[in-house]
């Protein structure tokens, strides 16, 4: 039995392939073919045992082609192996031989930035890994494998006693108030949700060192320690919105967040300019009015262009996305992210040399969670050959990492978080 996917194959010149890359993850395992010219193809897939066929009109043969097949890992979750060869002139057929069935999705992107024409093959899961269950799971994982010291149950301000589990799920399973109502309400003892948003990933490398460094590899060092350093936090857990080289589009990366409930959301970057000598640590909160100055609007820009870099399939209906990318009114969670910045923005400085000494404000499409104080970190210039050092450097890695843990925890010593309602979950 055969499904469909995708453009008829019209006759065209032939293609020679300058690149194919394989960006394999537990969300979602990416194939692009990158060339001159665009590419007309065909994809359908075959059932017992489970495959998907993807014809190429009219591309030569290239190694970088036939090298497909050998990057095509064991860890892969979705790809067994893939055979490449002509299936009549003029046509070149892969074959996926899949682990499980999939949902494909396969798009064109047209030249951005240094790609050329690029065709793009995901492979989903038939369902899709949900954050909120596998933080749980982690959380309890890690509760069972490294034993604590039996603590007291927790009186919480609005309820019986619970005990540090029970919190632990309250906290994941019910929505995050809005920070108005926080306003003549007690604090609470509860556990903390900490959204990490290592920015960039896969297609999308970011910004480039002078010695080669990419931002995505800096950014993802950065939230693995600090999720590490959270997680050390007795009343504090973390989840990644990335926790490998791949792409997450910029509203995925807000929905994740949103799924778990986060109290906080940090994305972390490395800034970069056309000069070397800029330099110092930044921190950046959404704007509903403009940007505060040229040099964060001109930021905003570059980041919110990640999803043509990364490459995001706009034909896509997704009304999560419209709903979460909606100009909504949130003053009051701006007010909470700036109050957020400045904490954070105060340890920064005790480690690096400020880049501004307030913090700024654009309209980062990563920072629209209407409900979740939300910050964007530039760490530090990584166009900067020394700061580009200090990013490669795992000891300041962690002393970002533990300014980051500090300037949260200012912020929540002035602003704690609400009690949240019981909600029954269904596993």
């Amino acid at each position: 039995m055969a499904a469909c996917f995708g453009p008829a194959i019209a006759a065209d010149a032939p293609i020679r392939l300058s690149a194919v890359r394989v960006w394999p993850a537990a969300e979602y395992t990416r194939v692009t073919f990158e060339s001159a010219t665009d590419i007309q193809h065909k994809l359908f897939a075959l059932d017992n045992p489970d495959r998907l066929v993807l014809d190429l009109d009219n591309v030569e043969v290239t190694s970088a082609l036939t090298g497909l097949a050998e990057r095509v890992g064991d860890k892969d979750p979705f790809v067994k192996s893939v055979r490449v060869g002509r299936f009549r002139p003029g046509t070149i057929r892969l074959v996926f031989d899949l682990k499980a069935a999939v949902k494909p999705q396969v798009f064109t992107l047209a030249p951005v930035g240094e790609y050329g024409y690029r065709l793009v093959l995901d492979l989903y899961p038939l369902v899709p890994p949900d954050p909120l269950i596998a933080f749980l799971d982690r959380y309890q994982n890690g509760r069972d494998s490294m034993p604590e010291p039996e603590r007291p149950p927790t009186r919480t301000d609005t309820g019986p006693i619970r005990t540090e589990p029970e919190i632990a799920r309250e906290a994941a399973a019910s929505p995050a108030p809005p920070a108005a109502q926080r306003k003549g309400r007690p604090p609470s003892t509860r556990l903390i949700t900490v959204a990490i948003d290592a920015g960039h990933g896969g297609e999308d490398p970011g910004a480039r060192g002078r010695s080669g460094t990419q931002e995505k590899d800096v950014t993802l060092a950065i939230a693995r320690k600090l999720k590490e350093r959270v997680d050390r936090e007795p009343n504090m857990r973390a989840i990644l919105t990335r926790d490998g080289d791949y792409y997450i589009p910029l509203h995925v990366r807000v929905q994740k967040a949103r799924r778990v409930n986060a109290d906080l959301f940090v994305s972390i970057h490395a800034d970069a300019f056309v000069k070397p000598h800029a330099r110092g640590s930044s921190v950046f909160a959404l704007s509903e009015r403009g940007a505060s100055s040229a040099a964060a609007r001109w930021l905003a820009r570059r980041e919110n262009e990640a999803d043509l870099i990364g490459g995001v399939n706009l034909d896509v209906k997704d009304l999560q996305l419209k709903q979460t990318l909606l100009d909504l009114s949130q003053t009051a969670t701006i007010n909470d992210s700036l109050k957020l910045g400045k904490a954070v923005l105060s340890e920064l400085g005790e480690i690096n040399t400020l880049h501004k000494s307030s913090v700024e404000q654009a309209g980062f499409a990563v920072l629209k969670a209407p409900d979740i104080p939300s910050i964007l970190v530039e760490t530090a210039f990584i166009s900067n050959p020394e700061e580009e050092g200090k990013l490669r450097s795992e000891h300041y890695q962690t002393k970002l990492a533990e300014a980051l843990v500090q300037g949260m925890k200012r912020y929540f010593s002035k602003n704690p978080p609400l009690a949240r309602d019981t909600m029954v979950m269904n596993r």
